[in-house]
């Protein structure tokens, strides 16, 4: 029997850190009318940045699990359960990549549906 929960844990913990690392969880304390706008800058090239990371992982680990299928298929690897694992871990990453872009195409259709 596999334990997916240990397997997929670990990508959790790498999107923990991820957005653990975003400038908006920074604890500065200062408001936005106090921060200059290249602080304000500085930090919307950070969380693109970050975004970019993140989007490099899940390719990364959609890449691992390809390579992974592809060795099994071809006998050069006979543990199916790493192969189990690694499409599990790409699977989680790339849902719940899609699932943070639902959410900002939705909250940007209700800024944009706003009344001025």
């Amino acid at each position: 029997m596999i334990n997916i929960n240990n397997n997929v844990s670990g990508s959790i913990s790498s999107i923990k850190g991820i957005l653990d690392h975003s400038p908006s969880s920074s604890g500065t304390g200062a408001k936005a009318s106090e921060v200059s706008g290249e602080k304000q800058k500085s930090d919307f090239s950070d969380t693109v940045n970050a975004v970019g990371k993140y989007l490099s992982k899940v390719d990364d680990l959609q890449q691992s699990s390809d390579m992974s299928i592809k060795d099994l298929l071809s006998g050069k690897n006979e543990d199916i359960t790493s192969v189990v694992s690694a499409v599990a871990k790409a699977d989680m990453s790339f849902k719940l990549l899609v699932g943070v872009r639902n959410k900002l195409i939705e909250a940007y259709k209700q800024t944009m549906n706003m009344p001025l």
